[in-house]
């Protein structure tokens, strides 16, 4: 990644070379060169061939995204000033707050159309032209929980391990470097992270119901205060996937290392492998949280599962010990629901108020159908005999 200028600064000002330079040197040293004209892309070696818009200052990427430089200004919002108004007319986001079952807390932060159209934008002629890790497989065209899992088919063992806090572990400084490396210089590299992220406003949680945990309302709090990926924007899957490429060559490698393979479905980490693996299962698993801690994610460790060939292998809810599978307790549930839709309407079936509910069930008869083909059939035949 390309240091900031101010680093590069403070770098050269506590280097001991530097300063015995400039006592001994002082009356000869005089500037090269002076950097007056227009800033220019200045990509890593690897990044010289992602054919990104060429952007070299502010202005130009106002004029890129048709905003004048205040609008811009307002949206990025790099002063964090959105976080401290009380008048949700005046922020960029709406909020959701949703509570686990485990008593964890997540934040839904939806752009607003505006802010939204922009970072659609920003998805589409930047970041989508930027390959990502081989191991990498959600969000991504052409690749899904089904390529996510079939690599880990008839394996003898297979690990799953999941991330904590997969988006807010993304902070805007980390966002701001990936575009500085991507080659846009320092200050367009900060609008662009300051478009692609955002931090809570406090007032977000007084929604909350009084009987939650306060510690750890407080450790969300914390979280999502501080400029992070929000959940709910349209460009922080691809942004997480692109950062997450260091972590995935190293577990990748690290997998390889030991005969085993691993794929990633967002927060999702599978690996696989044979009795060599197996042996130092326990090992392995330690080595691969010690490597997620080092690039600035952690683990939740109560979801760890390690599974041999004699107990059910579910990765992403489909399950691998033989054959790529959906849950049968799935399957058997969507068939009750059709039944009961075709004997007493599709009115009486809709208990969580779906506002498409003819849509939702035809989307889930299809994913069956796309993993199993024999058992998608008959829930389709269900399906059709419905009157709606």
């Amino acid at each position: 990644m390309r240091p900031r200028h101010r680093e590069v600064v403070q770098f050269l000002l506590n280097d001991p070379g530097f300063k015995r330079a400039w006592i001994r040197l002082f009356d000869r040293l005089s500037v090269e060169e002076w950097v007056t004209g227009p800033l220019r892309m200045q990509p890593i070696p690897e990044a010289k061939n992602w054919n990104l818009p060429a952007i070299g200052s502010v202005g130009a990427l106002a004029d890129w995204l048709h905003l004048s430089v205040g609008e811009l200004e307002w949206l990025a919002d790099l002063k964090g000033l959105a976080t401290k108004r009380c008048d949700t007319r005046l922020t960029h986001y709406h909020y959701r707050v949703l509570t686990k079952k485990s008593g964890n807390i997540r934040l839904i932060e939806a752009p607003k159309p505006r802010l939204k159209e922009i970072q659609r934008q920003v998805l589409s002629e930047i970041l989508n032209k930027i390959p990502v890790h081989p191991a990498s497989h959600g969000f991504i065209k052409g690749r899904s929980i089904q390529t996510f899992a079939a690599p880990h088919v008839g394996q003898r063992f297979v690990v799953r391990m999941d991330l904590q806090d997969f988006f807010p572990s993304f902070t805007a400084r980390r966002i701001q470097a990936f575009f500085r490396a991507a080659g846009y210089p320092e200050l367009v590299a900060d609008f662009l992270g300051g478009l692609c992220t955002n931090a809570a406003q406090f007032d977000t949680w007084r929604c909350l119901d009084s009987d939650v945990n306060p510690i750890v309302l407080r450790e969300a709090r914390s979280l999502y205060s501080r400029p992070h990926l929000p959940q709910g924007a349209p460009t922080s899957p691809a942004l997480a996937n692109l950062c997450a490429y260091r972590v995935d060559c190293r577990l990748s490698g690290f997998a390889q290392s030991t005969g085993a393979q691993y794929t990633r479905y967002a927060d999702d980490l599978a690996f696989s492998g044979d009795e060599v693996f197996a042996r130092g299962v326990e090992r392995f698993t330690t080595y691969a949280a010690a490597i997620l801690l080092e690039e600035g994610f952690s683990v939740n460790h109560h979801k760890t599962r390690v599974m041999s060939q004699g107990v059910r292998q579910r990765l992403a809810g489909l399950v691998t010990n033989k054959r790529l599978n959906v849950m049968r307790k799935e399957v058997d549930s969507l068939k009750a629901i059709l039944t009961n839709c075709v004997r007493h309407g599709p009115e009486s079936q809709n208990r969580a108020e779906h506002p498409a509910f003819q849509s939702h069930l035809e989307g889930r008869v299809g994913f069956v159908e796309s993993i199993n083909s024999a058992k998608g059939m008959r829930l389709r035949k269900l399906y059709e005999q419905i009157q709606w």
